[in-house]
Parts: structure tokens; C-alpha cells; sequence
């Protein structure tokens, strides 16, 4: 891919702003802070459209209560055509961790990591999704 150059015009505090995120994120500079800046503001667009996106969910529960492993797999197979692959690890006694990947539409894959962080005895749960551009 062709990298083009261009100039781009910041007051002050914006451009200061720039610099906060360069160093918070360890950007090397700030033509890659820019791009990752665009790149989530796309991201962010694709969801809102409701086009294709690839993401994970992650769970973390207690394995003892109420068979979350059993509701996590029938939720899984009931949405099976989103579900790429899931990996359970186990982390200590009590808690397990699981990663589920997943691609559709955006709101497919809100929807279903809604049903699998709102089960009961997840302690933390979170989706992550990437456009497929």
C-alpha cells in the first residue's frame, strides 16, 4: 500500500492532545496516532451501519455456578453461524476464561455478546469488534 503525505492544521490544544495520546499510547508518531484515530472513527462507522465486522468476545465466570459453561456452548450453537471458534482456559480452581471469536453483522454479534456477558455468574465480560476493510 502507497503511503501519501499530506498537511494537516491543528490549533495548539488539539495538536497537544495529539501529543497526550502519542505518548499514552506509544505511538512512534503521529502519523500512526492519526491513522489509528481514523481507523477507530471507520470501525466505529461500520458498527453503526451494521456492516460485516470480525470481533471476540471474553468471559470471565466461576465454572461452579450454575453450569455457565452448558449456557455459554447453547448460546453459542443456537448463533452458530457467527461463532468462528471459542477457546476455554482454565484459570485457576474457580475461574475459567473463555474467548469466543466471532464475524457477522454487527448487530448480530452485539446481540449475541449481550446474551453470553448477561449470563448469570459472569464476573466481566467485553466484546471487541474490528472492521473487515
Amino acid at each position: 500500500m502507497a503511503i501519501k503525505r499530506f498537511g494537516v492544521s491543528l490549533d495548539e490544544l488539539v495538536l497537544g492532545e495529539l501529543d497526550e495520546l502519542v505518548t499514552k499510547h506509544q505511538f512512534p508518531n503521529r502519523s500512526q496516532a492519526i491513522r489509528y484515530l481514523i481507523k477507530s472513527h471507520l470501525i466505529a462507522d461500520n458498527w453503526e451501519e451494521n456492516r460485516d465486522v470480525a470481533g471476540t468476545v471474553t468471559l470471565l465466570y466461576d465454572h461452579h455456578k450454575r453450569d455457565i459453561s452448558g449456557q455459554s456452548n447453547d448460546i453459542q450453537h443456537d448463533h452458530h453461524h457467527l461463532v468462528l471458534s471459542m477457546q476455554h482456559i482454565h484459570l485457576d480452581h474457580n475461574n475459567c476464561l473463555e474467548t469466543i471469536t466471532l464475524k457477522g453483522r454487527a448487530s448480530e454479534l452485539i446481540d449475541l455478546s449481550d446474551k453470553l456477558i448477561g449470563m448469570k455468574g459472569v464476573k466481566h465480560g467485553k466484546l471487541v469488534m474490528s472492521s473487515l476493510d
